[in-house]
Parts: C-alpha cells; structure tokens; sequence
C-alpha cells in the first residue's frame, strides 16, 4: 500500500472499539498507509457502537458526514453495528461498505485502494504519534451476563479470552517500543480466563513484563473478589484506580435491569476494595430513566451514589436498544424525565470530582505526560502543569498546588 493512500478512522464506543480500531490502523500502517483526519482520506473507517438506540442513531450519523465529505471518501464501517446490521448501513450512501469482521478490514480497505497487501508485512507497534501514550491491550471478547438493556452479547458473542502469551507478547512489544503503562480491556474482563490462568495472575504476569503502569478498563462488581484485590495490592504497577459499573443505586431497578448484585453487595465491594487500597479512586457508570424507574427510585440512586463518594460518574440517559427484554417494556420513562434526573446525576458527579481533586491538594503524584501540559496521575485524575516540564510519554512527579475551575483538571506548577 503506498503512502498515498489515506485512512481516517473514526471509532464510536467502548475502549474495546478503540484497540480494535487503534489495531486497523498499526496494520495500515504496516502496509504503507497514511492514517489522516477525516477531511484529507480516501477512506474513512468508522467503528461503530450498537449498545443503545442513541448509538446507533450516532453510528448512521458518522457514516452520513463521513460520506458527505468533499473529497467523496470510501466508507467502511465495522464494529457491533456491522455485526447486527439487518442491511440499513450500506443504504446511507453509494461508497459505504460495510465488513462486520474487523480483521479483513485492512485487506478490505487494500483492495478498495487498489494497493498490494502483504500477509509478512508488520503492523506498527500501537505507541508513539498517533496512538494513546497509554497502550490499550484487549485481553477478552463477549458477554453472556444479557442485562435487560443490552445488546453487546449479541454483538460480540460469549466470553472469549485471549491467550495470556499472546498478551504478554504484545505488552513486551510495547514496552519496548516505548510504552510506560497498559490498559487491559475487556467486554467482561472479569470473565478472563486461558487454561487456568486468570484475571489476577494475568495481571501479576503483565507485571512481571516490566511494564511501568497497570489499569484495567472495566470490571463488573461481582469479579472484584479477594483474589483480584489480593493480586492488586501486591502489583506496584497496578495504578489506584478501578472503574466497576453501578447502573442503578436502587435495589429494585437492579433487579429489572438483570444486574447481578444489590446496592447492599457492591457497597460491601467497595469497602473492601478501600480497605486494601486506601488511596482508590473509584468510578463507575450509571444508567437514568430504565423503563419503570420513579422519582423514588430515582431518589435512591442519587443518595447511594453520594455516600460512596465516586471520583467520577459517567451517567447515560436510558435509550431503548430493540431486540433487548426493555426495549419491549410499555413503562418507559418520558424523554424529559430522563433529562432532567441525568442532569441531577451529573450534578452530583460534577461535586464528587471536585470533591476528589480538591483532596489531592499537597500530594505528590506520578504522572504520565500525554501531551504538551497535560498527563494523567496514577488514580486517573487529569493534571496540568508547565508545558515545558515535559514531553509526551515521560513520567513526572508534580505536587498539586490547586484544581484548575475550567476544566476541572489538577494543576501543578
């Protein structure tokens, strides 16, 4: 593929999407190709997300810009929306191409260009221009967990783990091209498991790689046991930062999203998390406006939310997802109701970051440099300092002197 050939990738979703899609590109690259913004490609690739109605009304939307642009790219659009596709993707334009399997993608876009590809070629190493300063590593594929809301297990499939050589692997690539921390990720990470090796000594391998920094994407409450825990607190990489979905804070609404704990158990699992990391910072998602919910209900989740002290929320306004259990309900919250408990939600969130970036106030923190001015500290707290102190993907030590009001970033001068 010659260096002519430009690709833009524009990826919607989950931090799975986003390996996959940073993958396509390291493979591109590989081949020759100049990844570009949207407006200077030949080929736009837009990794779609199909979890909610909403994400599949932004998944049509990117396609129909991407499409609409002057220089009439190709489009090419893969992801969870490519897989349940029922045949309205390929409709939004005569140049949309739609390849639900993300490893032909690189061929695919080859053959579209008109470029040789070769199976030896090498895809890049997913570090430096271009690429996260933290290495994304997807380490498992599917869920089985078919909450009332979601359409992932569809999409993805059951539980599938990659095997732990191959991820050691490629962390000892990263390392040696330069990365200094990794994300694990997972669709249900929690579920990883390769002929006996599982999560925490996973992580305790990853470990032993030499790799600087450790974090995982995402876990669900119920995989936040002592095994996990024990494995953390004894891994001096593993940053202090776990983000565990809540969902709902009420009991009730956790039932009828097909959760699989209470407010009770994932309460007791925080405790115990800050018990073996005093200095966690815990986040989590919450969905508002699930079918049936009240203004008690509501209620509930605002104050369960409050006294566990969140450092930071990440709050979606329910969006019905056809082919799952709530989508077929006939108790769905209006549209209004819906905005105005995520903005209560949000409120709350915007408090408890505060709250929790204020606390950093006099601490000391080791930060990863991702850009000019800008690193994140080991619990996830985004932090500002002299761009000249740094460069990208170096780690700093900064003591917090304040918390910067517009953007609600540390800052450390």
């Amino acid at each position: 593929m010659r260096s002519s050939h430009r690709v833009a990738l524009k990826t919607l979703g989950c931090k799975v999407n986003q390996v996959e899609a940073e993958s396509i590109a390291a493979a591109l690259i590989g081949e020759g190709a100049e990844i570009v913004a949207e407006h200077d490609a030949d080929v736009v690739i837009v990794t779609t997300c199909t979890v909610t109605g909403e994400a599949d009304h932004k998944a049509r939307k990117a396609v129909r810009h991407a499409h609409a642009l002057p220089q009439a790219p190709v489009v090419v659009v893969t992801g969870c929306g490519a897989v349940l596709d029922d045949g309205t993707l390929a409709t939004l334009g005569d140049r949309v191409v739609v390849e639900a399997d993300k490893a032909l993608v690189p061929a695919r876009v080859g053959a579209l260009l008109g470029a040789r590809t070769s199976q030896d070629a090498a895809p890049t190493a997913r570090i430096g221009e271009g690429f996260h300063t933290r290495a994304m590593v997807k380490v498992e594929d599917g869920c089985d967990n078919f909450c009332a809301y979601c359409i992932v297990p569809y999409a993805r499939g059951v539980p599938r783990s990659v095997p732990s050589a191959d991820v050691l692997a490629e962390v000892t690539a990263l390392r040696q091209a330069g990365a200094r921390e990794v994300v694990l990720t997972g669709i249900n990470i929690g579920r990883y498991e390769d002929a006996g090796v599982r999560l925490p000594a996973l992580i305790s391998a990853v470990a032993a790689t030499g790799i600087e920094r450790i974090r995982l994407s995402s876990i669900e409450p119920e995989h936040v046991d002592e095994s996990l825990l024990s494995a953390i607190a004894e891994t001096p990489a593993f940053c202090e930062q776990l983000h565990v979905p809540l969902q709902s804070g009420c009991d009730r609404t956790l039932a009828e999203m097909g959760r699989r704990y209470d407010t009770a158990a994932y309460a007791a699992i925080v405790e115990r998390a800050r018990k073996v990391l005093p200095r966690l910072a815990l986040t989590t998602d919450v969905i508002v406006g699930f079918p049936g919910e009240t203004d008690a209900d509501a209620a509930e989740t605002l104050a369960f939310l409050e006294r566990l002290e969140f450092a930071k929320l990440h709050v979606f306004r329910y969006s019905a997802r056809s082919g799952t259990p709530a989508a077929e309900r006939d108790d769905h919250v209006p549209p209004a109701t819906i905005a105005a408990r995520a903005t209560a939600v949000r409120d709350l969130g915007e408090r408890m970051r505060l709250a929790h970036l204020n606390a950093q106030i006099g601490h000391t923190l080791d930060v990863l440099v991702e850009r000019p001015g800008e690193g994140v500290a080991r619990d996830g707290s985004r932090v500002r300092f002299d761009p000249a102190s740094a460069e990208s993907g170096e780690r700093i030590s900064l003591t917090v002197t304040g918390v910067d009001g517009a953007g609600f970033a540390l800052t450390a001068w």
